[in-house]
Order: C-alpha cells, then sequence, then structure tokens
C-alpha cells in the first residue's frame, strides 16, 4: 500500500471549492485512492461528499493510500495539489 500525508494549505480547509478541485484531480486517474484525517477513518478521495465530510480544515493532517500498484506519482501530486491554497 502506498501512503502520502499531506498537511491542508486552504485556508477554508477542504471545503466546497478546494473539495472539488481535489476530486476533479483524484478522478483524472485510474487508481483507488482514499484519503482520511490523520488517526481518521478513510474515505474515497474520488467522492466530493466524502472528502467534504472529512471535516479537513487549514493546517489538519490527512493522509492519502491507495492499493494500486503505480500509485506514488499520483499521490505525490494529489500531496502538491492538497499542500496548496486552492481557494486564493
Amino acid at each position: 500500500m502506498a501512503q502520502r500525508t499531506a498537511k491542508i494549505g486552504s485556508k477554508v480547509g477542504l471545503h466546497a471549492r478546494p473539495a472539488a478541485t481535489f476530486v476533479a484531480a483524484v478522478n483524472e486517474h485510474d487508481f483507488d485512492i482514499e484519503i482520511a484525517l490523520e488517526g481518521g477513518e478513510p474515505v474515497d478521495a474520488s467522492s466530493i461528499l466524502g472528502v467534504m465530510t472529512l471535516g479537513a480544515g487549514f493546517g489538519d493532517v490527512v493522509v492519502l493510500s491507495s492499493d494500486d500498484e503505480g500509485a506514488e506519482p499520483v499521490l505525490d501530486e494529489l500531496v502538491a495539489l492538497l499542500e496548496t491554497d486552492l481557494d486564493a
């Protein structure tokens, strides 16, 4: 299993527009990816409702994971996206 951690960079957290941007990026790839607040239960990263229910705020740490072979570069790309202020 590939895992990466990211610190949420959007000042409003992972809500509305930042969540939609993240989910769109996840859906550009053919990998099953999950996201969870550090220490929390994972949700499907391709689901806008799932991602928004995390309640991830600015500075929170999330864990991205995938069991799919070759997903590491995609997880790296998604980490970079999450650590950017997507609402700026």
